[in-house]
Formats: structure tokens, C-alpha cells, sequence
């Protein structure tokens, strides 16, 4: 298994000090960036997102990876992803800026695509019934623009015909693609494109990210008609990771928190908000039945109240809801989480383990959180770099 590091470039309201605090954050990822590749990680993943405030400041990652690749030597740069819908990104200015990538980074460019979700479908009037499809003719014409002298396409969202698009890209014959999946469709068309999957499921339990590994290769296997010249099959999952010398320094650090943050922020952010706090309702309302809801109650749902990633449901829909929990009692309950991975380095080793064997091909460790200060995101970066040696490390594809 590689590891990678996912960006979302988090800066909450509480460190908006000075009038230079927009420009010290770009500082700090670039810094971060750096390490990350002096370290051995693979791919540097930068999200895209608009008019989400604190939540992320990542509305423009190709200029930030472009700086990022001009600045580091073996580090992949990935976008991940590039919200493909027409009116977010044409699919002729996808191909020419990922093709200066990856000239720009000599080769080192990973591209994903993306169908958003309803914020931004509203912030750039996206109608969403027609993104699943943008998305798909993105995947089966940008690959023809990087390996055609003409190409021509007619469908009702785009017509153009014999257009030459340049520069072509440095790698032949073209970057690899990736899609960002976060439900069962998504996984599945993934598969039947021949591109990575980039899990992206918010708490999902390995069990689940199992679940979604099976329907990918399943699909991959049966039914792939490839959009590119080759097929990428690799599959990459983020999760929050943070390293520190204790368990007690990563609770004084603010992983807990942070951790907690990230959640309301991204509920908040993709107006799931209400949907999450009925479901941590649900269960808080199992846990308190003395019969834990009945088998019937606990069937339907096909939930355990009291299992790790339950209690976790609960607490977070506790702090989703606005309660003021104790560090303690967040610290106690994100700790059981499989998903998650915090704590000293064996404790950091063990988690990375979990995952290896679930047989994906890279962890997008999601470092920089909520309100970690940069020093102690560092040194998580360089701990858990560290362990890199310890894994049999599938290259970038």
C-alpha cells in the first residue's frame, strides 16, 4: 500500500488573524507539500471546492499544484477532483490545464473527476440531473483530446468539431485517470471506465470500504469498456490520520477535535446536516432501549447502537446538533474507530495495517484538519512518513 497525503487546505475562523493569514496558509501547504516529498509519500491529492468559507480553501488547486509540482521532484500531483459539469470546468480547459501539469511537473500529473454535490450545483446553476452524465462524456473525451490531432463530439451539452487541442501531455499517452466515489454507483462506474476509484466515503467502517472495493474490482472485471488508452485500476481511500509522540500529545493537539470539526463542517457544507442528526437519533433511541431496539429494530437498520462506529454516529450527531462534548468523551469514542488512525506511531502502524490488508492501493492520509497547527501537522507528515519503508509501495500509476 502507497501513501499519499490529501489536501483540503482547512483554515477555521479562529486563525483568521493578521492580515496575512489567507497568504500564511498557502504557505504552510506548500511547506507541507515539500516534506511530503522529501518524506516518499506518492500523490499529493488537492480537492476542488467553491463557497465553502473555513471548510476549504482549495477553489483553485491547479495553480496550487502547479506550485507544488514546480517545487517538490517526485511527488504526484492529483486533482482530486476536478468537478467535471461543464459550467464548473469545459471539458476542453481540463484537458489543456491537466496537459501543462503535467509538462510542468515532468510526467507527475494524476487526474480526477468529479460530479460535486448541491451547493455548488446551486453556486454555478447546475442542473443536477445532467452531472452524472457531463461527468461520463469529461471521462470519454478529454483522454481523445490528449491523443487525437482532430477530434470532433456532438451530444445536447457540448459540440465541437475537428478541434486540436494543446499542448498534448508529457506522459504518453496520457495522464492517469481517477474518479472520486463516495456511493455504490459511483464504484461501479469507476470500474466500467477503467479509471481509480477515489474513495472518499466520509466514516465508512472497513467493512464497508470492503463492501466498496468488491463492487469496483467487480465491475472492473465484468463489464469494463475503458475511456483511455489503458486501463488504471488502482483504488485510493482517505481517512484522517495524525501521528504524534503520545496518545496523550495527539488529544492535547486537538485531534479529537479536529477530527469533530471536519464532520460538522463537511455535514454542514454538503447539506447533510438534518439527515445525520435523524440517523445519530435513531440510534441514540436503539442504545437507550434496554433490548437495543429489538432484533426487528436492530435488522432494520442493520445497526448495532453500541458498536464503535454507532457510538461514533451518536456522539458526532450529538456535536453535529450543537452539545458541547467533553474532549475526554470525543477522544474515547473516535478512538475505537478503525477508520480513523491517530495516536503514536505503532498505534499509527496498526492502522495503516488495517487498511493494507483490505487490498487497497493507497491511503490518502488526510493530515492538515480543522484547527492543527501547522508545527503539529508537520511532525504527524514526518512521523508517519517515516513508516513508509515498512510497506511494499504500489508506484503512482
Amino acid at each position: 500500500m502507497r501513501l499519499d497525503i490529501f489536501s483540503e487546505m482547512q483554515h477555521p475562523k479562529e486563525h483568521w488573524t493578521g492580515d496575512d493569514h489567507e497568504h500564511r496558509l498557502i504557505q504552510e501547504t506548500l511547506a507541507q507539500a515539500r516534506l511530503a516529498d522529501e518524506m516518499g509519500y506518492g500523490v499529493w491529492w488537492q480537492v476542488e471546492h467553491h463557497n465553502a468559507v473555513d471548510f476549504s480553501y482549495s477553489s483553485a488547486p491547479e495553480c496550487m499544484l502547479t506550485a507544488i509540482a514546480t517545487s517538490t521532484r517526485r511527488l504526484h500531483v492529483g486533482h482530486s477532483s476536478v468537478l467535471a459539469p461543464g459550467r464548473f470546468n469545459h471539458p476542453i480547459r481540463v484537458a489543456e490545464r491537466g496537459a501543462f501539469l503535467d509538462h510542468l511537473s515532468g510526467g507527475r500529473f494524476q487526474l480526477g473527476l468529479a460530479r460535486s454535490t448541491i451547493p455548488e450545483w446551486r453556486l454555478f446553476n447546475i442542473d443536477a440531473d445532467s452531472t452524472r452524465a457531463q461527468m461520463q462524456q469529461a471521462f470519454q473525451m478529454i483522454p481523445k483530446m490528449w491523443t487525437r490531432e482532430k477530434f470532433s463530439w456532438d451530444s445536447p451539452e457540448y459540440r465541437f468539431k475537428d478541434v486540436d487541442i494543446r499542448p498534448k501531455p508529457y506522459r504518453k499517452p496520457h495522464p492517469p485517470l481517477w474518479q472520486a466515489c463516495s456511493s455504490p454507483a459511483s464504484f461501479e462506474q469507476a470500474g466500467r471506465n477503467g479509471v481509480g476509484a477515489l474513495g472518499v466515503t466520509l466514516w465508512a467502517s472497513l467493512d464497508e470500504v470492503a463492501e466498496m472495493i468488491h463492487l469496483y474490482r467487480e465491475a472492473l472485471r465484468t463489464r469494463c469498456e475503458p475511456v483511455g488508452e489503458f486501463v488504471n485500476d488502482q483504488v485510493a481511500f482517505f481517512t484522517f490520520v495524525h501521528c504524534a509522540d503520545s496518545e496523550r500529545e495527539a488529544m492535547e493537539n486537538g485531534a479529537a477535535k479536529a477530527a469533530a470539526w471536519y464532520t460538522n463542517g463537511s455535514f454542514t457544507f454538503f447539506e447533510a446536516k438534518d439527515a445525520f442528526i435523524q440517523t445519530a437519533a435513531e440510534l441514540e433511541a436503539l442504545a437507550k432501549d434496554p433490548a437495543g431496539g429489538g432484533l426487528t429494530g436492530q435488522y432494520q437498520r442493520r445497526k448495532d447502537p453500541n458498536a464503535p462506529q454507532s457510538r461514533a454516529q451518536r456522539l458526532l450527531g450529538r456535536i453535529v446538533a450543537g452539545e458541547d462534548v467533553p474532549d475526554g468523551q470525543v477522544w474515547e469514542v473516535l478512538s475505537e474507530q478503525e477508520s480513523l488512525i491517530v495516536g503514536t506511531q505503532d498505534q499509527v502502524r496498526r492502522g495503516l495495517k488495517r487498511y493494507e490488508a483490505l487490498g487497497i492501493d493507497a491511503l490518502m492520509s488526510f493530515q492538515q484538519v480543522g484547527a492543527l497547527s501547522h508545527d503539529k501537522v508537520m511532525k504527524s507528515i514526518r512521523l508517519t512518513g517515516e513508516l513508509i519503508p515498512e510497506f511494499k509501495t504500489p508506484a503512482a500509476p
